[in-house]
């Protein structure tokens, strides 16, 4: 049977991990400057008044373009490793590594046929 003891450091880390991000959250409220005035609400881009309605919406194909875009690029870079080290690994880290890059043209395709990748 497992006692309490046993588990001390994991009890001790997730208390620091509540504490830390908390911490963090109050001292930046008592820290953090009060409102400014009106001039914080303002519209403000590149130091000239702003022209126009400030909320404007954009296309939801931008948002899309980015993501497909990060989410390519960071998954791009788990090959990285792989690559440094691919005479030790094998056979079977070639295969699933294969398989990885499968998976990424497949979302790619994905992507590319609903149009995320299109600007007109």
């Amino acid at each position: 049977m497992l006692s309490i003891l046993e588990y001390n450091s994991l009890l001790l880390f997730l208390l620091i991990a509540s504490l830390v991000p908390l911490a963090a959250y109050l001292i930046s409220g008592i820290v953090a400057p009060v409102s400014g005035g009106p001039e914080k609400f303002l519209g403000y881009e590149s130091g000239m008044e702003s022209m126009g309605d400030t909320r404007t919406q954009f296309q939801i194909r931008y948002y899309m373009f980015a993501l497909v875009f990060v989410v390519f690029d960071v998954e791009t870079v788990f090959l990285y490793p792989w690559a440094t080290s691919f005479r030790e690994l094998g056979v079977s880290a070639f295969i699933e590594a294969f398989t990885f890059v499968v998976i990424l043209i497949v979302g790619l395709v994905y992507a590319w046929r609903k149009g995320a990748l299109e600007w007109s």
